[in-house]
């Protein structure tokens, strides 16, 4: 008679990594885009790869993946669209501060080897994210995987604003700037951390001319 031990807790990590290995070679996750479905399409908002995922791309991730399965199990095509994103500046500024920890500036480094070391970066932590969004279970279309920067990408966006250029949408102007000494480039508010000091609010009247009273400015 065989004997069997009984593990004295419940191990998901041996269950889960061979049910969605199987999932995935079944293509239980692949959006057939030709059959006749109806499509329904979700594109993941691209986790940035300046790092790792933290509890509010679980959050985000697991309400996505409810709804993709719901619409799945409804008959719907679905496409869930995975991706990843460069996230510019502040990809740059984390590379940075990984060699200053190394004692070397990017200025030092030189501009070619500087972006290999981004390059570098972003594989690593490109494959992080898909594992870690992997170890989550997510139903997404792994063949339709893409990066911000892919060419494809690139070229829709370039595309885009050359469409909005010439239906006046987008122009340059002279307007006030973010911009930063150190990346000596200009940042978006969003990527700005505003801080709030004393000061003082002057009032300065101005009097009119040929006539009473006086026009004030706050300055």
């Amino acid at each position: 008679m065989n004997s069997c031990i009984m593990p004295p807790a419940y191990n998901p990590e041996a269950v889960e990594s061979r049910q969605y290995q199987l999932w995935l070679e079944e293509g239980c996750f692949t959006a057939r885009g030709k059959g006749p479905e109806e499509p329904f399409t979700i594109v993941i908002p691209p986790p940035n790869v300046t790092g790792s995922l933290h509890m509010g791309h679980a959050l985000n991730c697991t309400i996505q993946d409810i709804i993709i399965r719901w619409r799945r199990m409804q008959g719907f095509d679905t496409l869930w669209l995975p991706g990843t994103d460069h996230a510019g500046i502040a990809t740059q500024i984390r590379v940075e501060e990984h060699l200053s920890s190394e004692g070397v500036t990017r200025h030092q480094l030189g501009r070619e080897p500087f972006v290999e070391k981004v390059w570098e970066w972003k594989e690593t932590y490109h494959s992080r994210i898909t594992e870690q969004l992997q170890r989550l279970g997510v139903s997404c279309d792994w063949t339709r995987e893409r990066f911000t920067m892919d060419e494809g990408c690139s070229r829709a966006v370039r595309k885009v604003f050359v469409d909005l250029y010439r239906k006046g949408l987008i122009y340059r102007g002279d307007y006030l700037i973010n911009w930063c000494p150190r990346c000596r480039t200009a940042l978006s508010d969003i990527e700005v951390e505003h801080e709030e000091r004393p000061s003082t609010l002057t009032f300065i009247r101005y009097p009119l001319v040929d006539q009473d009273g006086a026009i004030t400015v706050a300055t």
